[in-house]
């Protein structure tokens, strides 16, 4: 992996022949000290942490493991002890992102419950109402915001429950992990004793266990892994779905754009970046009741455009272009017609402020743990969402009169993406072939073999990898051989440059048995195919991938581990990944992940994440370097659970 790292690093960011959809070469030329150049600057970069065998948790330190020559820390730490301890806090990290995320909604939900945002409404009261009875709520004959307020109460036992205090009625672990999961994996975990009391404790808890004098049991560690990982998956990823959905509306099929070449030069252009849509969702809004103010600068209009997870949940509901994942952030800026980027929270590159500089775009920093220097910051509170998403908009049009002109080059390249897959749509979608029963299609077409497998495909770009295409290739060579794949994230923006999200993929890509499918369930659905690819959502919908397969191990009578489905983060780089992918290996699945995470200094660690582990929740790590050898090992594992279940292989 080093060698190939370092291959890659020595071509100029100039001269590269590149051949990503996304990397559009007269737009780098133009830009100067972008991603792709500071990581070739950063070469060749350090074996010890990549093989994570570095430790900076006290101060006799930093300590390297040199084997053979120091295979001990000064604590006395081995190789597999600080290893296990760093995972843990990568996994820690990631998880409080996205617990945090859901919090940021479900005291939005409080307000809106409260009257104190009136901004904002209940837009899916039907999934507001089923979470309220599957927690004992009292529905019949009450106002809607008075039974939001109670869900919210049940909501935040998961962020205040303390061990041996429990108030009866509050139960022993995370509300939302037990109405969401299935009663197979709640037994697996409960004999595990992984199943998490509080997620705010949890993520606290492992900051006191890997800290020097602490725990030394690699294996403790990583059951502390997984442990952490339920905290991702429920009180993270799905709840803030399930929230988000709630107010804003759970996604149903909508066609848009994707890729650079959706900013217009002759509109002012707004991106949105981040991850909550609280905000985004409001800029949108207030873009189109300015629309004509904008036209009284001389633009056509305002476009709204995303980037990364903010850009697809705006997308996924309203059909907002998206302009790029995390690698493009800085270019879209370097097109010179966004007159203004605002950002919440994760994913955004310090860098975007100094390139704004060269350029007219103002950066707007709106979280207050989230400030960029040389940003403006303008706070943004939920009561008052309209005020400030308006201030921000205004802005924007403002700055348009600032442009140069001889500064702009927009790409001419954008893919039709269709999005808004959640799993409510694809029940919808299954319920034009069986009304009554609109599992069992999909259901039938799994054990028939037409659908040979599904597999998510999740995660961020990665600049390590960034010339392999990794996301779009690993995509065909699966759905070419009749696997249907689901994904969110970075990946969404990928398959969906490349024209994987549209239905004449299907015909182009797809596997004969699986186009069979595609095609059926696309023409009841009023389109010539679905797509190949179903594009779920952001990265915290990985959620809805855990639903999914919850309801189909339920429907086939089979626990989730002997399911014919695997998933990858083929370009991982966020702390937010190794918690996504930690709770996917509690969940039983096979993970492939890629660039290799840095647990190779530890035997013990990566013979229990690579084999062990499959004995203890029917999970475990995938590792392949290349699309090839990626796709070789998922249908290899696909092939074992569908012989497993007395399947056609």
């Amino acid at each position: 992996m080093k060698k190939e790292v370092n291959k890659i690093a020595k071509k100029s960011s100039e001269s590269a022949e590149r051949n990503e959809t996304w990397a559009n070469s007269n737009l780098l030329k133009k830009a100067k000290r972008l991603v792709l150049d500071r990581f070739e600057a950063q070469q060749p970069q350090c074996i010890f942490g990549e093989n994570g065998i570095c430790c900076k948790n006290c101060f006799s330190g930093p300590c390297r493991i040199i084997p053979g020559k120091a295979d001990y820390g000064v604590c006395g730490a081995t190789a597999d002890v600080i290893v296990a301890r760093n995972l843990l806090r990568h996994a820690g990290a990631g998880a409080t992102c996205h617990t945090d995320h859901a919090k940021e909604t479900v005291l939005a939900l409080y307000e809106i419950a409260e009257g104190r945002a009136s901004g904002y409404r209940i837009k899916d009261k039907d999934k507001l109402l089923l979470f309220a009875k599957k927690l004992g709520i009292k529905t019949s004959g009450r106002p809607i915001k008075a039974i939001a307020r109670d869900l919210v109460y049940e909501i935040l036992e998961d962020f205040r429950r303390q061990q041996g205090l429990f108030i009866k009625k509050e139960g022993t672990y995370l509300n939302w992990l037990r109405i969401r999961a299935t009663k197979e994996r709640i037994k697996t975990w409960a004999k595990l004793g992984i199943l998490p009391v509080n997620a705010d404790a949890e993520t606290s808890h492992i900051l006191h266990q890997t800290t020097m004098g602490c725990d030394a049991d690699p294996v403790d560690l990583l059951l502390s892994v997984l442990r952490i990982g339920l905290v991702d998956g429920y009180s993270g990823l799905t709840l803030a779905t399930d929230i988000q959905d709630i107010i804003f509306g759970t996604p149903m099929p909508v066609k848009s754009e994707a890729n650079l070449g959706v900013l217009k030069e002759d509109y002012v252009n707004i991106v949105v970046h981040g991850h909550v849509p609280i905000l985004s969702e409001k800029i949108v809004e207030w873009a189109k009741k300015l629309n004509n103010t904008a036209k009284r600068v001389g633009a056509k209009g305002i476009n709204v455009v995303g980037v990364c997870c903010t850009g697809i949940e705006v997308l996924m509901r309203q059909g907002i272009p998206i302009a790029g994942h995390v690698l493009q952030q800085e270019m879209a800026i370097a097109t010179g017609v966004c007159d203004l980027m605002v950002v919440d929270l994760q994913c955004i590159y310090p860098s975007v402020a100094n390139v704004a500089q060269c350029y007219h775009t103002k950066i707007v920093t709106t979280i207050d743990y989230v400030r960029i220097p040389g940003a403006i910051h303008i706070p943004f509170e939920v009561d008052k969402a309209d005020e400030t998403a308006k201030k921000i908009v205004k802005l924007a049009v403002d700055n348009f009169k600032n442009r140069k002109k001889n500064k702009i080059f927009i790409p001419k390249e954008k893919a039709e993406v269709w999005a808004g897959f959640s799993v409510e749509a694809i029940i919808e979608a299954l319920k034009k072939v069986n009304s009554k029963d609109p599992l069992k299609p999909l259901v039938h077409a799994i054990k028939s073999g037409d659908i040979y497998g599904v597999v998510g495909i999740v995660g961020c770009r990665n600049p390590k990898v960034w010339e392999m295409k990794f996301h779009e290739e690993l995509t065909k060579l699966l759905i070419k051989r009749n696997i249907l794949v689901v994904g969110t994230g970075c990946w969404a923006h990928a398959a969906a440059q490349e024209g994987l999200l549209m239905p004449e993929a299907t015909e182009k890509y797809a596997g004969p048995r699986l186009k069979k499918v595609l095609k059926a369930v696309g023409q009841v659905n009023g389109l010539p195919a679905l797509p190949p690819a179903l594009h779920m959502g952001s990265c915290v919908d990985n959620g809805r991938i855990g639903v999914l397969l919850g309801m189909l191990a339920d429907y086939m009578k089979v626990p989730i581990p002997m399911l014919p489905v695997s998933c990858s983060a083929p370009e991982y780089m966020a702390e937010k990944a190794v918690a996504i992918a930690s709770f996917f290996l509690a969940l039983g699945l096979a993970v492939h992940i890629n660039p290799v995470p840095p647990v190779t200094g530890s035997k013990l660690v990566t013979k229990v994440l690579t084999k062990d582990l499959e004995e203890i929740t029917g999970g475990k790590v995938l590792l392949a370097e290349t699309p090839e050898k990626a796709a070789k090992a998922i249908i290899a594992h696909i092939r074992k659970k569908r012989k497993e279940l007395g399947l056609r292989v």
